[in-house]
């Protein structure tokens, strides 16, 4: 995992109903992200990793979007998921590690732990929120803690991970001891370098890279900005 230290990882993600939908282009996506520079990649469903794994020779980030009823965790959500990440093969699995409840109220520590007795030897991350969050997941022993569900669930709806300067980042470098992995709206070089030199381990860049229809509503927006200050 030396490979991603102080680097770039690409997230090449694309959900049913967007453009790009396709394990083809996901894996494309990967390898031009790959002549970018980039040195490891995030990627949703065995399709699509199975796919990324014939064009790249990268460390991969391996996630499941599952929407179940009865729990707002969609992110590697059940042991099902897990088990098919294993199979196919991914370097880390990342999953959920917020405080919401799994299915049948099942918790993090619960299911964390019978991941790990049943997988000693694969590399998990923690898709975090908060701080108190990632200081819990690393209590917990996950491998590497994320910050990729900051302002994303309840309890972090009015955090933005850049406010202060990152200080959400600097909170959970300063008080965890496994390797912190930036993502979530790091959308600039600027803030990829900033976050590095706070601590991060790595940093996951997703959108504003693989995502064109939101590439192109951030111009469009401005655009949209500059007429609205002429009237």
């Amino acid at each position: 995992m030396e490979k991603i230290h102080n680097n770039l990882i690409v997230s090449c993600q694309a959900l049913e109903g967007e453009p790009l939908h396709s394990s083809f282009i996901m894996s494309k996506m990967a390898l031009a992200a790959q002549m970018g520079g980039a040195k490891g990649i995030r990627a949703n469903s065995v399709e699509d990793i199975h796919a990324i794994k014939k064009e790249v020779d990268l460390p991969i980030i391996g996630i499941i979007k599952k929407d179940y009823v009865g729990t707002d965790v969609y992110i590697t959500p059940t042991m099902k998921e897990v088990d098919a990440l294993v199979e196919e093969g991914v370097d880390i699995i990342a999953m959920d590690a917020t405080i919401q409840s799994r299915l049948n109220d099942l918790s993090l520590d619960d299911f964390f732990k019978a991941v790990k007795e049943k997988y000693p030897h694969q590399l998990f991350m923690a898709d975090c929120s908060t701080v108190e969050e990632a200081i819990h997941a690393d209590e917990l022993g996950f491998d590497f803690i994320g910050t990729t569900l900051v302002g994303y669930t309840p309890q972090s709806q009015n955090l933005k991970i850049e406010n202060n300067d990152f200080e959400i980042i600097k909170e959970i470098v300063k008080h965890v001891k496994h390797p912190v992995i930036g993502e979530g709206n790091i959308d600039t070089p600027e803030k990829v370098k900033r976050v590095l030199e706070l601590g991060c381990y790595s940093v996951v860049v997703g959108s504003i890279i693989t995502r064109p229809q939101i590439i192109t509503k951030r111009f469009v927006d401005k655009i949209k900005d500059e007429k609205r200050e002429e009237k």
